[in-house]
This record gives structure tokens, sequence and C-alpha cells, in this order.
């Protein structure tokens, strides 16, 4: 007769019990570890929003599109160093001009085009290993019909 115990008797030996107790306490510290830490974090960034760029905090124009730094603004621009790529804002309320790091359509065309060919390389490579892999398979089982056939 079995028993209608869905847990394995193996699961209730004392050692899994204690280590399931450490797991589930390391989880529960690091949830509520994460919710106290959350509160702190919370005042420094109402800190870290007065050092914010003007355009993190208010509305703002684009006075320049996106467009690729040159050398001068490589080496002037922080925003330059990001993407390579910056615009010219201008801040409504404050009134400054400054510089974003944006994303231009050349760079993205050139990033999609790049990850394509990866992954074409991928499933070709994978292809190739997939049909390796199914003819030594069946060489393996050839071979064992042989050996069964000889054996007779």
């Amino acid at each position: 007769m079995e028993s209608d115990c869905r847990i394995p008797m193996s699961c209730l030996r004392p050692r899994i019990l204690a280590l399931h107790a450490l797991f589930w306490g390391l989880v529960s510290l690091r949830v509520f570890g994460a919710a106290l830490l959350g509160d702190e974090k919370a005042t420094v960034a109402v800190t870290k929003a007065a050092a914010a760029p003007c355009w993190q905090v208010e509305e703002f124009l684009v006075a320049k599109e996106c467009s690729a730094c040159d050398g001068l603004q490589w080496k002037t621009v922080p925003a330059c160093v990001q993407t390579g790529y910056v615009e010219m804002i201008n801040c409504t309320k404050s009134n400054k001009d400054t510089f974003k790091s944006c994303r231009s359509t050349k760079m993205e065309e050139h990033l999609f085009w790049k990850f394509e060919g990866t992954m074409l390389a991928l499933t070709v490579v994978f292809a190739i290993v997939v049909v390796a892999r199914q003819r030594s398979l069946d060489r393996q089982a050839s071979d064992k019909v042989r050996r069964q056939i000889e054996s007779i």
C-alpha cells in the first residue's frame, strides 16, 4: 500500500530541513534588507535630484538634432563619452543650453545589422553542430546494430 504523502521521506531529514530553513531565512533577509535599504535610497535620490542635469528635472527643447561628436567635443563635452552622439538642448525654466547624449539612427542601424549578422552566424554554427551530432549518433546506432547482427 502506497502512502498518500506527496513529500518524499528524504526531504524530512533534519539536515535537509535545516538547509531549507537556512535558504529561506537568507531569502527573507535579502528581501527585507532590500526594503529597508530602499527607504535610505529614496532620501539619497532626493538629494541627487538637485545635482541632476536640467533636462532630467524640467522641460526642454531640442536646439540641435542628434549628431556625431567632433574632435573638440570629445574632449570638452562629457555627454560624448556615453554614445559618441550628442544633441544640444535648451531647458525652458532655467534657460540653459546644454548637451545631452543621444542615440543616432545610423548607430542603431549599425547595431541592428551587427546583431542580425551575429545571430545568422550562430544559426549556421549550431546547425552544423546539430548535423554533426546527428551523424555521429546515426553512426553509433548502425555500429551497434552491426555488432548485434555479427554476434548472432
